[in-house]
């Protein structure tokens, strides 16, 4: 088992596509979230979700669990921008996707406004378990749009590491390394 990034033990980790800031990475998570184009997760999803099917890479994997915006936010944006990418990937992996048991119980300003130091020592946000036997004995996977830091997937890996014997490994759109 690897720790990610030094900070919490995860199974495994994958990203799909390399974000630079202007690259085409970059537009196509912008139109995601930013100009309610949702199906995109659709199509990230499909393309991930066949590579990972022939690498045999999250086999065992019990649930998807996405993770989650605020309330607030999200009724903003109208959706949740891993939504479909995790539902799309539920289908191709053949693992149930689990949306409302983990959730945002604070707001932040969005992480593309934030300095690097800023996004990492974030302690603001917050989330919660809805039910923590639910993943017991179980191999999770983690998803989101962007990793950057780590810290939004360390916070919520810490809020999930309070079920008993809970595997997490994690699976993104994209990842950074955003200065």
């Amino acid at each position: 088992m690897s720790t990610f990034y030094g900070r919490v033990p995860v199974e495994k980790v994958r990203s799909f596509l390399y974000y630079q800031k202007d690259g085409i990475t970059q537009k196509l998570i912008h139109q995601l979230k930013y100009k309610n184009q949702p199906e995109i997760g659709v199509f990230i999803g499909e393309w991930f979700g066949s590579n990972l099917v022939e690498m045999n890479v999250f086999e065992d994997i019990d649930y998807i669990v996405p993770v989650p915006l605020h309330p607030k936010k999200q009724r903003k944006r109208g959706y949740n921008q891993v939504t479909l990418f995790g539902e799309t990937l539920s289908k191709i992996l053949d693992v149930e996707y689990k949306p409302k048991v983990l959730i945002r119980s604070s707001t932040t300003k969005t992480q593309t406004l934030k300095q690097r130091f800023e996004r990492f020592s974030d302690s603001n946000t917050k989330f919660k378990l809805a039910n923590t036997t639910i993943f017991e004995n179980k191999h999770v996977l983690l998803i989101d749009d962007v990793i950057t830091t780590g810290a939004t997937i360390e916070a919520c890996a810490n809020e999930l590491l309070k079920t008993k014997n809970i595997t997490i490994s994690v699976a993104t759109m994209a990842y950074t390394q955003k200065g």
